[in-house]
């Protein structure tokens, strides 16, 4: 008896890549799968044979992911994969993770092997990996050539949102995606939350795909800078050890008095300046998932 598998895919205009990801799916040898789209308010409609639900705004990642895991479990779900629409996958990734997933019911998250989809051999995650003192999460084997380095199943911090196997008994345990975040971080923030309920993340590397790269926020833009510093300070807020919490919000500061010199001599640095304060007055004033003030 195969346990029923949940795929969830999240798109926010962006069919091209959720068509191929779909696509690349139709090959997938597991026996007992079913793939739900979410559509985050897209401005187009998607003509699919999957099924697809229509969200009517953009609730963000943790958001737009929960309606399809509440919609998973209504149905019977024994697991709920999460798998970014930028992605293409191996015809088997989905049954290596579930072979290693069952042999122990303390095995909570699962994730693949991911490559950069430009580049087939050049690892883009083998685990994710929480470093404190930065304040931010970090990829294993990021940018390196897959020499077989990795070739071995290890439990990690976090599994990335880009692509997570979790079983039903974790999130009746721990709850949804928790929305505070809106983008970045809640993958880390429920991996995190698994571990203290108990539950064990594990890299599964006989278990591929491949990732574009997000498209629908870009590195140096205003919501990232924004997201990055509110977010990483409710994380550390969260979970960091207690020694380590006022190096992070120091670490912060620096950043901000740092962008601010750069004013005089880079003013095109505005943005980052005006975004690193913004993330970081909304944190302290308890400000909470969608920053709603975008121009």
């Amino acid at each position: 008896m195969f346990p029923k598998v949940f795929i969830v895919i999240l798109n926010w205009n962006n069919w091209s890549d959720t068509l191929e990801c779909l696509e690349s799916l139709k090959n997938n040898d597991y026996p007992n799968e079913q793939v739900v789209v979410i559509d985050n308010g897209s401005a187009e409609k998607l003509r699919t044979d999957f099924k697809v639900i229509y969200n009517k705004e953009n609730l963000g990642f943790a958001g737009g992911n929960n309606v399809g895991i509440k919609y998973a479990l209504e149905k019977g779900a024994d697991y709920v994969l999460l798998l970014n629409n930028d992605t293409v996958v191996a015809k088997d990734f989905l049954s290596e993770m579930i072979k290693v997933a069952g042999k122990d019911e303390k095995i909570g998250l699962i994730g693949p092997k991911i490559y950069f989809y430009q580049d087939k051999n050049r690892i883009w995650s083998a685990g994710g990996q929480v470093n404190w003192l930065y304040n931010k999460g970090r990829m294993r084997g990021y940018n390196q050539i897959d020499k077989g380095q990795y070739d071995y199943p290890k439990e990690t911090d976090y599994i990335t949102g880009c692509c997570l196997l979790i079983k039903k008994e974790v999130i009746k345990k721990i709850g949804l995606i928790p929305k505070d975040y809106f983008l970045y971080y809640e993958d880390t923030d429920w991996s995190l939350r698994a571990r203290q309920a108990g539950f064990k993340c594990v890299f599964v590397p006989r278990a591929k795909i491949w990732h574009k790269g997000s498209k629908s926020s870009l590195e140096g833009s205003p919501s990232y800078i924004y997201y990055h510093i509110r977010n990483g300070l409710i994380l550390a807020q969260r979970y960091a050890p207690w020694y380590v919490n006022p190096l992070v919000h120091l670490d912060v500061f620096w950043r901000a008095i740092k962008q601010i010199i750069k004013l005089v001599f880079f003013p095109q640095k505005k943005a980052w300046a005006k975004y690193i304060l913004l993330g970081l007055k909304d944190f302290y004033l308890n400000r909470r998932g969608k920053y709603e003030n975008w121009h």
